[in-house]
Order: structure tokens, then sequence, then C-alpha cells
């Protein structure tokens, strides 16, 4: 049996996607092995979000040559959709895939077993009608994830993932319902909705949004959260928050992409929405929960030091954050991306400043993340158990996406505990402690 192993870098919709090419590989036969382990093909499905990431696809694509000098690579993902003649260049590269050509992997996998004729499947994703249909049941997770939704068509000076993923594309309201019923059949608990542009859900079809795809879920009993992926403040209208906000199975945890607190610097960035817009975003989903509001948990994306921000910018920023006050912020120093806007405004900021104000904008975010697990000490919380742990205690997460450490449960099983501690790891990661933990 041919060996493939399938490495993933980059967001939620490539994880989804690696999921979905392993079944697909599968079903037609292949043994699908871990990327530690020595394989036939290596699949690396590459991420571009970043120079960073850029970078680390390369890399990765050069690990896995040394690692299995042998095999046969297959480059697919947003950076090879980008740059497929330098991925096509590199040692040990048999195939490249775009980002719309996953669901041919088996196919491609079994011709460059044959040959050793080089392929390059790269459609001009900007042109892509139609979204692509993939199914993905990951073994061994309790929290599904479900791709319902592709491509952006906001193109923010700063981004080249519309370049890379193209317009947006729907799944058919239909196609959402039947894979949540083969989630539900598989038996999990709590299902990941997730796209690149969330929000823009169904504007390419027509007649539906994100909250007719929730309502997907209605009937199936095993599937008692619906989580959502990243959000973008734009596109949450007031209808569209009234009906998700109401959703008993939905989350009380709204990832909403920031960015930046600075409405200067969010203009520079053509993010369509100005820092108070955001707030009154915000404040209109934490008002929907009425007295359960404080449980609602808003997350975020920032980006410190972008080009031309200046000092006043950046102490906007601060201070936002604390107006807003975030449960959790995940904080990127700015990279410039070839072939976009904001690669040519003036005032980029070293790599040192940019990773002074990153600094800075972490330790913001880690006061405000432990201040809002403060106020859960002493409740009751339900908790859907996920992984176990060397020390004998299980993790898993509230509806709020809190991480929570107790003594007792068993994956993909709720419990309620009760929360005594806040605790920090030797990484800086902070959960909450069951009062039957030692």
């Amino acid at each position: 049996m041919i060996r493939v192993s399938i490495t993933t870098l980059g967001c939620r919709v490539n994880s989804y996607e690696s999921d979905a090419m392993a079944g697909l590989l599968r079903s037609s036969g292949f043994e699908v092995v871990p990327d530690s382990m020595p394989a036939d093909i290596c699949i690396v499905n590459t991420c571009t979000v970043t120079n960073i990431a850029d970078r680390k696809s390369r890399q990765m694509i050069s690990k896995c040559h040394k690692l299995n000098p042998l095999a046969k690579i297959i480059v697919t993902g947003c950076w090879s959709q980008r740059n497929p003649v330098s991925a096509s260049e590199l040692p040990g590269v048999a195939a490249v895939l775009g980002t719309s050509e996953k669901n041919r992997i088996a196919m491609v996998a079994a011709e460059i077993m044959q040959a050793d004729e080089k392929k390059t499947l790269v459609g001009d994703v900007m042109h892509a009608k139609g979204f692509e249909e993939l199914s993905a049941i990951a073994e061994g997770r309790t929290r599904a994830y479900l791709k319902i939704q592709d491509g952006c068509n906001r193109f923010c000076s700063y981004c080249a993932i519309p370049y890379a993923r193209g317009a947006v594309r729907s799944r058919k309201p239909d196609s959402v319902r039947r894979e949540l019923e083969k989630l539900n059949d598989a038996g999990f608990a709590e299902v990941v909705l997730t796209g690149i542009h969330l929000t823009d859900y169904g504007k390419d079809i027509g007649g539906v949004d994100l909250a007719d795809a929730i309502d997907m879920a209605e009937g199936l009993e095993n599937i008692k959260r619906i989580r959502l992926g990243s959000l973008e403040p734009h596109g949450l209208t007031d209808g569209l928050i009234a009906r998700i906000t109401a959703n008993k199975r939905v989350c009380p945890q709204y990832h909403i992409s920031l960015q930046s607190g600075s409405t200067t610097v969010l203009s520079r960035m053509r993010r369509g929405y100005t820092a108070d817009e955001y707030a009154e975003t915000v404040e209109k989903i934490r008002h929907s929960y009425g007295e359960a509001a404080e449980r609602a948990a808003i997350t975020t994306d920032i980006i410190a030091g972008f080009a031309g921000e200046t000092v006043e910018e950046h102490n906007e920023t601060i201070e936002f954050m604390k107006r807003i006050g975030f449960a959790r912020v995940h904080v990127f120093p700015y990279s410039r991306r070839s072939g976009t806007l904001a690669d040519k405004m003036p005032g980029q900021l070293t790599n040192a400043e940019k990773s002074e104000r990153a600094q800075e904008l972490i330790s913001v975010g880690k006061e405000l993340e432990r201040s809002f697990l403060e106020r859960f000490i002493g409740r009751t919380e339900r908790v859907l158990i996920e992984t176990e742990h060397s020390d004998g205690l299980w993790g898993g997460f509230t509806d709020s996406y809190v991480r929570v450490l107790t003594a007792s449960g068993a994956p993909n099983e709720f419990v309620d505990v009760n929360i005594k501690a806040i605790m920090e790891d030797k990484n800086g990661e902070l959960s909450l402690l069951s009062d039957n933990c030692r």
C-alpha cells in the first residue's frame, strides 16, 4: 500500500481541506500516515498569509524532502497557488496543485507514482465559479470543522489571500445539511463553521446568509454546539446578530477581526469600518445576551506596526483593546506582501519596531484575558472534554472557548465543573482549574 503523509500550515480552512484530502486518499486505497513517519508521497498544504508563512512553506517542503529523499512531494494550498513555478522547482516536488484542485488529490497521487513527469494543476482562481465540494471527518478529534465558504472580495491593502483564494463562493445549504448530518452521525458534539470570509456566506448564491447555514443543524441531536470561525465586523448586520445570538446552539464566542484600534490605520488598511463602528458591533452582540452578556467572549486579531503607523496610532490600539475588553487577542507583526497596496506605502517600520509593538500588544492582551477568566472563578461551567494530559488531568472548553483542566471526564463528553483558579503553564497559556484538581 502506498503511504501518504500530509503536512498542514496556516488556518482552519487549510486544516479542513487536509482532512478532506486524507479522506479522499483513504477511499482510493492509500494509507495516510503521520508526517513524522516515512512515506512514499508527502503532501504539503501551504500558507501565504505572511512572508513568514511563505518561508515556512518552502522550509517544510525542503524538510519533507530531507526526511523522505525518495518520496514524491505534492505541494498545494495558498502559497503554491501564488507561486506555482517556485514550488515546482523545489527538490522532490512531483506535482503542484492550487487552492481549487484539492478534490483531485487521489488522481494526482496515483499518476505521479506511475510516471516521473511533473504535474502542475493551478487554475485561475480569480475567475473560479462554484464552491469546491470537500467532505472531512477528522479521525481522533472531538471538535469537527465544516468549511462552508471560500474566497474574499474585500482586498484589504495588506492582504494577499484574495489572490490565492479568489472571489466569495458558498456551499449550498442542502450540502451544508448533508455534511452536518454526517458529523452528527459520527457523534461530534461541537462543529465549527469555517471559511475565508464567513460573514459573506451566501452572497454569491442569493437568498441565504450565515444564520441560514447555522439553521441547517436543526433536529440533529448529537451536535450540541455550533462555533463560528473568524468573522468580519462589516458583515455582522443587525439582523444577522439577532438571529445568531438567539440560536441556543451557537457558542457565545465571537472571533471578530479588528487588525487595528486606530481608525486612521484601519482606513489605510482598507478595512471598511472605523474603530467606533467595530465597538458598536461588539456592543450589539453583548446587548443581545442581556444578563448573560459577560459570558460573550470577543476574541480578535491585531496587526502590529502597519505601514506608517505612528506611536499615537499604536497607543490608540492599546486603549481600544482595553475599551472592548477582549477575551483573547492574537497579535501579528505586519508582514509586507508583494503585489499589495500596503507594500508600496511610505513609513514602513523596522522589524525591531514591529516586534517591540507586538510585544506591548501581547502583554495588554494577556492582562485582558486574565481579567476575562477571573469572572468564571467560583462558578459552575459546562465543559466539553477533548484531550487527556500526561498529569492525569483532562482538558476541554466551555461554550465561551475558555480552556478548563479537570480531574474527571472522557473525550467528547460534557461535564459540569466548579472553577477554583487560573493556571498559567510554562508557555504562558492561561487555563481555568476545576476544584477537583490537586
